[in-house]
């Protein structure tokens, strides 16, 4: 690397006489200055420095992930850049507690001049979304009705043609559905895992009959719980049942892809999934930060505006506690336990398979 011939001087390197200028007080130019907006201006801007760092590194992982083979040098590049953005939003839960220092009464100090800017019109934040996977028709209906209605032009046109690409969600599904070793001669993993599953389910039937300490109608329940537990499991494999599951919002992974997360989780300590493993596992912690995120930023509102509504039209904090629930992305993998099962009770994978899965390596 050259050395810069040039002498670089701190502030001028960071143009800290923009950034340090860029808070503008709206109760300024209307009545005296409201001490706590530069609270509220700073703590956002800092968001947004945040999202675009998250953006820079989702972007580069999208590019990893568009190839048709990953490699594991470039599973340790994902890994190391999703841990990387998973630290930055356990950063920015930890600022919504000092956006919390912030008292109710010193906020509607000057709220009523922000009307109608809102956090709808965080294009970041909305590519953020777009980017990792969540779909305009799984928002909830203000969202949706929202979504292009409160942002200009060009921003609209963006966002829009983000919506065409494919997201991060769909990347990891097809990386997934490309698994080599859910069939292989003389072993296909369905079969082998619908007999494991049979047997455990079978033995814990058993143990349910066999239990004197249940009344008729607790042992009716549980008879009961245990087979919706065994149509779950059957839906893994019988595509007209999972289809239906799909429909009904249940899932979100493409059966293939689910089966091969499966058998990444099921088989995580052979040496070549490792890396996959840790990929999931990043990938459940990043939609967790952001449900964090979203049930945090929730409860600040209701302590800043009780039942009234926000600054952009929604019903404040009504509204950010559903999308809490509802805008997950990766629930599938945060929903995994659902099939796992002992390792006892785990099939043994064949010899030719262990050795095909170290030749992978």
């Amino acid at each position: 690397m050259k050395k810069n011939p040039e002498a670089v001087y701190y502030g001028d390197y960071l143009q800290l006489d923009k950034l340090l200028d860029a808070q503008a007080l709206q109760s300024e130019k209307y009545a005296s200055a409201a001490h706590d907006e530069m609270l509220f201006i700073i703590v956002h801007q800092a968001y947004e420095l945040w999202f675009k760092q998250v953006l820079h590194e989702l972007r580069s992982v999208l590019t990893i992930f568009r190839a048709d083979h990953v490699p594991d040098e470039a599973l340790m590049t994902v890994v190391h850049r999703l841990n990387r953005i998973s630290k930055i939003q356990q950063l920015m839960n930890q600022q919504i507690g000092v956006l919390e220092t912030m008292t109710p009464q010193d906020f509607f100090e000057f709220r009523d001049y922000l009307v109608p800017a809102s956090g709808f019109q965080s294009i970041q934040f909305k590519e953020l979304e777009i980017s990792l996977g969540l779909r305009r028709d799984t928002r909830i209906a203000f969202d949706q009705q929202s979504f292009y209605t409160r942002i200009n032009d060009r921003d609209r046109a963006y966002l829009g043609e983000l919506e065409g690409q494919a997201s991060l969600f769909e990347r990891v599904d097809d990386w997934l559905a490309r698994m080599p070793f859910l069939d292989m001669q003389d072993f296909a993993f369905a079969e082998h895992f619908k007999a494991a599953i049979e047997d455990s389910l079978s033995h814990d039937e058993a143990i349910i009959r066999a239990n004197d300490l249940l009344s008729d109608e607790e042992k009716a329940q549980e008879l009961k719980d245990l087979q919706a537990t065994r149509e779950n499991f059957a839906a893994l494999f019988e595509p007209e049942l999972y289809a239906q599951m799909q429909a009904e919002g249940r899932v979100r992974l493409s059966q293939r892809a689910l089966q091969g997360a499966l058998f990444i989780q099921l088989y995580r300590e052979e040496p070549v999934f490792n890396l996959p493993c840790q990929v999931l596992s990043c990938l459940a912690d990043m939609d967790d930060n952001m449900t964090i995120w979203r049930y945090r930023h929730a409860m600040m509102v209701q302590r800043m505006l009780g039942s009234k509504i926000g600054t952009g039209g929604s019903s404040g904090h009504e509204y950010l506690r559903k999308t809490t629930e509802r805008n997950r992305i990766f629930t599938d993998l945060l929903n995994m336990s659902s099939y796992l099962l002992p390792k006892s009770a785990l099939p043994d994978l064949p010899e030719r398979v262990r050795q095909a899965l170290r030749r992978q390596q």
